[in-house]
């Protein structure tokens, strides 16, 4: 499954609409007023399906994963020299970036990709690619693609 991130040209808040490779709109994510980052996902009918969170207060980007209300794991950037890292507490995946900070591959405890996420350049607007293994797994790939944009937000403020 291949989703298309995309953040809006116009929004106060952080908004992104996410489309399917027909294009219409599968989730949509409203960004919320709050300390740090606090982005609502909401499905097709606009269903609140789930929360991606920001800590505050933290040395590197921390960020909480909700699945409807229920903590489902968490994000944070680690820190290193060359390449980008963070250390994902969810479903036992793990997570490497590349050297610029533009593709990410989500891997499975047993070493098989789950999604990989891939920044494309020249939009003015922030706009991702999520390739998904299995379909059940977009939200969460979704949930941690958010999380390492607005990491991105929040070190370069």
């Amino acid at each position: 499954m291949r989703l298309l991130f995309k953040q809006r040209f116009f929004s106060w808040f952080d908004s992104y609409d996410i489309y399917d490779e027909e294009g219409r709109t599968v989730f949509t994510v409203q960004g919320k007023l709050a300390w740090g980052h606090c982005l609502e996902i909401h499905d097709g009918s606009g269903r609140h399906i789930g929360t991606v969170k920001e800590e505050v207060l933290t040395f590197l980007p921390r960020f909480r994963l909700y699945l409807g209300g229920s903590y489902a794991g968490e994000i944070r950037k680690e820190f290193t020299l060359f390449r980008p890292s963070f250390r994902l507490d969810l479903n036992g995946w793990r997570i490497q970036g590349n050297f610029l900070e533009w593709d990410y591959e989500i891997e499975d405890g047993a070493g098989r990709r789950v999604a990989s996420l891939s920044k494309q350049l020249f939009n003015w607007t922030d706009t991702y690619v999520i390739d998904v293994e299995q379909e059940q797994d977009a939200v969460y790939a979704l949930m941690v693609a958010l999380a390492i944009d607005a990491a991105k937000c929040s070190q370069s403020n």
